[in-house]
C-alpha cells in the first residue's frame, strides 16, 4: 500500500525541474519487485516502496542486507535481469517514468542524467582497462568528445576526488590502486557527465575508517556544490547521521519508517529502527558494554500479506502483529509501519 499523502502518479508528462527546485527530481511509487524461478514460489524482493528525491538533496534507503534496498537502485537504474524478474509501480525521474522506457533510452540516461557508484570497486571495474580508459569512455559515449579531449577532463576529475598524481593514475589499472582510489575512480566516472542524480549503493564497503570518512565528505561536498540529487543506500546508521536529509528504514522490503535524520535519531517510532541505533557502537557506553543486535535473521520473516514481516523477530509484539498486515501511518514525510510503536506503550 502507497502511504498516505503519497499518491500513485498518472501518465506523466515531462516536466524539467532545475537544480534547486524544489519539486521531486525523483518520485518512485508503489515499487514491486519480484523474482521468479521454476518449480519455486515468487519471492518478492521489493514490495510497495515509495519515496522522493529532490535536487540538493540526500535521502537514505536504510536497512540490513537483504532488505531490498540494492534491488529497488538496480530497479530504478533498470539494471536487473533481463528475465526471471517482474518490476511494477513508477520510478518518474524529470517527468519520464524510467520503468517504462526502452534499454536503449535508459542507456541514453544512464551515466549522463542518473549515476551509480557500486559497493565492490574492484568487481565494478574493468580488470583488463586503464582508470583513464574507463573515465573517458563515459564522456566519449555521452558527451560526443574524443579521446584526447576527454583525457584532461578525465585527470581533473580524478584530482577532484582525491586521487593523488592523477595523470599517473590515468594508465593504471584497478589492481595498482588501493581501495579507497578505486573508490574514488569509481565517483570519478559517476560523475564525468555531471548527472543529475546520484545514487550510491555502500560506497563505504570494506573501507576503513579513515577512507570512510573521506568518501563521504566527498560525496557531501558534491552534493553541496553542485546540486545533484543523492540516494545512499546504507546499513549503517553512522552514515546516515552524518550525510542524510531524510531517512527510509525497509524491512522485508517495504518503508518501516520514515523522516527527517534528527527527528528519527531523537525519536524513532518502529522497533527495527531502534534496534538498527542499538547495534552502533557509542563512545560514550561504559567500557566492555555489549551492543545490543536486533534477535534473529532478515529470513525470520512473517508475510506482509497476513501479518508483520518483523513480527517474530521483535520485542514489542502484539496479537495483531501476527494476523494483520500494519497500515501506514503518518504521511509522505514522516511515519511508520507498526501496531506498537515506540511512546506508543500498551
Amino acid at each position: 500500500m502507497t502511504p498516505p499523502g503519497i499518491q500513485p502518479h498518472a501518465q506523466a508528462q515531462p516536466v524539467r525541474h532545475p537544480r534547486g527546485s524544489s519539486e521531486p527530481l525523483l518520485s518512485v511509487r508503489d515499487l514491486r519487485v519480484t523474482f521468479t524461478r521454476q518449480g519455486e514460489e515468487p519471492f518478492r524482493a521489493v514490495d510497495g516502496v515509495s519515496f522522493d528525491v529532490r535536487p540538493g538533496q540526500t535521502v537514505g534507503l536504510v536497512g540490513e542486507s537483504g532488505c531490498g534496498k540494492s534491488v529497488t537502485s538496480l530497479a530504478i537504474m533498470g539494471l536487473l535481469p533481463g528475465r526471471g524478474n517482474t518490476v511494477e509501480g513508477s520510478a518518474v525521474f524529470d517527468g519520464e517514468d524510467l520503468l517504462t522506457l526502452s534499454p536503449s533510452a535508459m542507456r541514453d540516461r544512464r551515466g549522463a542524467e542518473i549515476a551509480m557508484i557500486f559497493q565492490d570497486p574492484l568487481s565494478s571495474l574493468n580488470p583488463v582497462i586503464t582508470i583513464g580508459r574507463q573515465v573517458t569512455e563515459v564522456m566519449e559515449r555521452h558527451q560526443g568528445l574524443s579521446r584526447k579531449q576527454a583525457t584532461p577532463k578525465a585527470r581533473d576529475l580524478l584530482e577532484r576526488v582525491g586521487i593523488p598524481d592523477p595523470k599517473a593514475r590515468l594508465v593504471n589499472y584497478p589492481h595498482q590502486l588501493s581501495g579507497g582510489m578505486r573508490q574514488r575512480a569509481l565517483i570519478a566516472m559517476a560523475l564525468a557527465c555531471n548527472p543529475r542524480l546520484l545514487i550510491a549503493d555502500e560506497p563505504t564497503t570494506a573501507l576503513d575508517v579513515t577512507i570512510q570518512a573521506q568518501i563521504l565528505a566527498l560525496l557531501k561536498e558534491l552534493v553541496v556544490d553542485t546540486g545533484t540529487a543523492l540516494v545512499m543506500i546504507t546499513h549503517d546508521l553512522g552514515v546516515v547521521a552524518g550525510l542524510c536529509d531524510e531517512v527510509n528504514v525497509l524491512y522485508g522490503g517495504k518503508v518501516v519508517e520514515r523522516g527527517g535524520r534528527h527527528g528519527l535519531f531523537r525519536q524513532p517510532r518502529h522497533p527495527y529502527t531502534v534496534g538498527l541505533l542499538h547495534s552502533i557502537p557509542r563512545l560514550d557506553a561504559p567500557l566492555g558494554e555489549k551492543l545490543d543486535p536486533v534477535p534473529g535473521s532478515v529470513a525470520d520473516n512473517l508475510p506482509w500479506t497476513s501479518a508483520c514481516a518483523f513480527a517474530p523477530r521483535c520485542s514489542r509484539v502484539v496479537d495483531a502483529c501476527t494476523s494483520h498486515m500494519p497500515e501506514w501511518e503518518g504521511d509522505q514525510v514522516v511515519g511508520h509501519r507498526c501496531f506498537n510503536p515506540m511512546g506508543g506503550e500498551r
